[in-house]
C-alpha cells in the first residue's frame, strides 16, 4: 500500500470539503442539534426522576457515541458516494491505485470528519450539559474503537452494496443506523427484547458496549468480557467487509459492470 496515493484520496475529500460551505457546515450543525435536544431531555428527565439516578450519563452518554458510529460509517459511505456523484469514481481506477489503497483513503477520510464532528459533541455535552466520562473509566477507549471499527465496516459494505446494484440503489444504505439501533440497545437493555431481537443483538458489537456502559453506570461493574465479545466480533465484520468489497470490486471489473456506472444502473 502506497501512503502517497492513499493521501491522494484523502486530499481530494478535504479540497471537497473546504471548497464547500454544504459540506462542511453539517459537520457541525446535526451534531450541535442532536447534543441540544438530547441534553434538555435528559435534563428534564433527572428533573423528575428519583434522586441519585443520572439520565446524563447513562442517556445522554449512549447518544454521543451512537452518533459518532452513525458518522464514522456515514464518513466512509459519503466519501463514496462524492466519487459516484461526479462520476469519478472510474477516473480512480484508470490510474495505479489499488482497491486496498483506495478504501484506506476512505477511511481515513471518515477518521477526520467522525473526529470534527465528535469533539464538538463532547464539548457541547461536557459544557453545557455537565457529561462526565471519568465514570466509564478506562473503558471508555474500547468503547470507542469498537463502535469506529464497527462504523467502518458497516461502511464498506454499504459501499460494497452500491457499488454492485448502482448509484441508484443508495437508499439502501441511509436506513442502516436506524435498522441497528432497535437491536444495539441505545437507550434500553437487550433484556428488554423479545427472544428472537437478543439472539440478533448477539452478533451486533454495539450491544455490547452499551450493555457495558450501562453495567459500570448503574452497578459499577466492568463486564471485560462484553467488551473481549464486542471486539472479536468487530474485528471479524471489518475483515469480512474488506472481503465483501474485494469481491464486488473484482465482480465489476470483470464483468465490465464499473465501465457502465451510471447514476441510474440498479441490477
Amino acid at each position: 500500500m502506497n501512503p502517497r496515493r492513499l493521501f491522494a484520496v484523502v486530499l481530494r475529500q478535504f479540497y471537497l470539503i473546504r471548497g464547500s460551505v454544504s459540506r462542511l457546515v453539517p459537520l457541525f450543525a446535526w451534531v450541535t442539534v442532536d447534543m441540544a435536544l438530547w441534553g434538555f431531555l435528559t435534563r428534564y428527565l433527572n428533573s423528575v426522576s428519583s434522586a441519585g439516578f443520572s439520565f446524563v450519563s447513562t442517556m445522554l452518554g449512549a447518544v454521543l457515541l451512537w452518533d459518532f458510529f452513525m458518522r464514522v460509517m456515514q464518513g466512509v459511505t459519503m466519501a463514496f458516494f462524492e466519487d459516484v456523484w461526479s462520476r469519478n469514481f472510474l477516473n480512480f481506477f484508470a490510474s495505479p491505485l489499488t482497491i486496498w489503497e483506495y478504501l484506506g483513503g476512505l477511511v481515513v477520510s471518515s477518521m477526520a470528519t467522525s473526529t470534527i464532528g465528535v469533539v464538538s459533541m463532547v464539548l457541547l455535552a461536557t459544557l453545557a450539559f455537565g457529561l462526565s466520562f471519568a465514570v466509564y473509566g478506562a473503558l471508555l477507549l474500547p468503547f470507542v474503537l469498537i463502535l469506529f471499527v464497527f462504523g467502518i465496516a458497516l461502511g464498506i459494505m454499504a459501499t460494497a452494496l452500491v457499488l454492485r446494484l448502482g448509484p441508484a440503489s443508495e437508499w439502501f444504505v441511509w436506513p442502516i443506523p436506524a435498522l441497528v439501533a432497535p437491536f444495539a440497545g441505545v437507550f434500553y437493555p437487550i433484556s428488554t427484547l423479545p427472544a428472537w431481537m437478543r439472539a440478533v443483538s448477539r452478533l451486533l458489537p454495539p450491544a455490547y458496549v452499551f450493555e457495558c456502559m450501562r453495567a459500570i453506570v448503574l452497578h459499577g461493574a466492568v463486564p471485560r468480557l462484553g467488551v473481549a465479545a464486542g471486539a472479536g466480533l468487530c474485528l471479524a465484520y471489518l475483515a469480512a467487509a474488506g472481503w465483501i468489497f474485494a469481491r464486488t470490486y473484482r465482480f465489476a471489473v470483470r464483468t465490465g459492470l464499473i465501465a457502465r456506472y451510471s447514476a441510474e444502473s440498479v441490477s
